[in-house]
């Protein structure tokens, strides 16, 4: 996607003029302002594509300044989180940089097994789904690309076994092993482009942000050498690498130049993306074996003892946190005032994001590893019973489910036409109409 402007223009009626300005690349937003005194009356323009929107006018007093300008900024978010999201494509792990968990696609059960395709070993990796092809790993060390009716497009050996989810960058599957190796993939022809060796194993999957100059595009892969590996994305050259002090089992989540992750050492780590400097931590004091889900400057995750937590990324503390659950290795989806996230006690969990208040549980027949997808009014996940299940996100009432017969840790892979999901009986699963 080619970078561009986009500007909001705000008008008072001394005619001073409040300029938002977004430079919106590849669906990640970089955005600056200019931002003087405004007083009576706002006009609010928008231009995108060539086309103006109508246009919103709200009288509004001096205490009502900072709630309009919050507001606007809400809806850059909304406008970055829609750029980077196509309802007919699931890149990575958790569908954005963010790790926000989200498909644009809107699920209407209920749905019906298309086709399954067997691998040599059983499945814990998690599918990604772009240009029509699913991509996925297998404990046989192969990384798979089926075409949307199931056939085998092409298979690619890493020669040991992978766990972690694919990453679809520029037409390439970037994805690491147990070994410890990063891979980079022809996404097209399954042939190597580059490789890059860490010294421990690889469960989480990679992420990609901009270097400083916002055109370099970089990939960031935690492993269990203790490291946050940052490389070039086109060559797999090291750019920089950041020490923890124990494993890192999730994917780092991006919010502009910062990198949240957390690890066995218990700590939440922001780590600035330009130079791979710290630039805080914030104690959490158990494990933290999953990825965080960020949204709006809020980084919300789970530790192994059971708590839940909220972090504000900009004041650098914890906002709220919700004991009494169990181990929490599912990764959370945010979306809509609301996280949900999965636990080892069999519950998928409902909190508000504002104060972390309980809204919903539902049980599972089994372990909840597996992260939930929030497609709209519905949610999608599965459980260690071998069921697929899908919940309305607003009461947790299940809609309609699915028994696999097996084991599931894979997080489903949601689309407008397919979701897959691969079980542990080795077999990748794919349903639709």
């Amino acid at each position: 996607m080619p970078a561009r402007q986009e500007r909001w223009h705000l008008k008072n009626k001394k005619k001073d003029i409040v300029m938002i300005s977004l430079i919106v690349l590849d669906g990640q937003g970089f955005i600056s302002r200019r931002v003087p005194q405004m007083k009576r009356r706002l006009t609010l323009s928008f231009i995108m594509k060539e086309h103006f929107c109508e246009t919103l006018r709200k009288p509004l007093r001096n205490s009502a300044r900072k709630k309009w300008l919050t507001f606007l900024f809400l809806v850059l978010n909304a406008v970055l989180y829609s750029q980077s999201q196509s309802p007919d494509s699931w890149p990575s792990f958790r569908g954005d940089p963010g790790l926000t968990g989200n498909s644009s696609a809107r699920l209407n059960p209920p749905f019906k097994l298309l086709w399954t395709f067997k691998t040599g070993d059983a499945i814990k990796s998690s599918p990604v789904i772009a240009n029509g092809t699913v991509y996925i790993g297998s404990n046989d060390g192969y990384l798979y690309a089926m075409t949307s009716s199931g056939k085998v497009k092409w298979k690619f050996n890493t020669k040991n076994a992978i766990e972690a989810a694919p990453l679809f960058l520029d037409n390439t599957i970037i994805i690491g092993s147990l070994e410890g190796v990063i891979f980079a993939v022809d996404a097209e022809k399954g042939v190597l482009k580059w490789s890059y060796k860490t010294e421990g194993q690889i469960s989480g999957s990679s992420n990609w942000t901009y270097g400083p100059d916002r055109k370099q595009k970089r990939i960031l892969t935690g492993s269990y050498d203790y490291f946050l590996h940052c490389v070039d994305a086109s060559s797999g050259k090291p750019i920089w690498k950041f020490e923890t002090s124990n494993f890192i089992n999730g994917s780092p989540a991006i919010t502009g130049n910062m990198a949240v992750f957390g690890g066995c050492d218990g700590l939440l780590h922001l780590v600035n993306t330009d130079n791979g400097k710290a630039i805080d931590t914030i104690d959490i004091g158990d494990y933290i074996p999953a990825s965080a889900a960020i949204l709006n400057d809020k980084a919300f995750f789970g530790n192994y003892d059971g708590d839940f937590y909220c972090a504000d990324l900009k004041l650098k503390k914890i906002l709220w946190k919700t004991g009494g659950g169990g181990p929490f290795l599912s990764s959370p989806a945010v979306f809509g005032g609301r996280v949900i996230t999965g636990s080892q006690n069999n519950f998928l969990y409902c909190f508000n994001t504002r104060d972390g208040e309980f809204i919903w549980k539902y049980r599972a027949a089994g372990k909840v590893d597996a992260s939930p997808v929030i497609c709209g009014n519905l949610v999608i996940f599965a459980s260690d019973d071998g069921r697929l299940h899908i919940l309305e996100t607003e009461t947790g009432k299940e809609k309609w489910n699915y028994e696999i017969g097996c084991k599931i840790t894979s997080t489903p892979a949601v689309t407008s036409k397919l979701i897959v999901i691969g079980g542990e009986d080795g077999r990748i699963y794919a349903f639709g109409k």
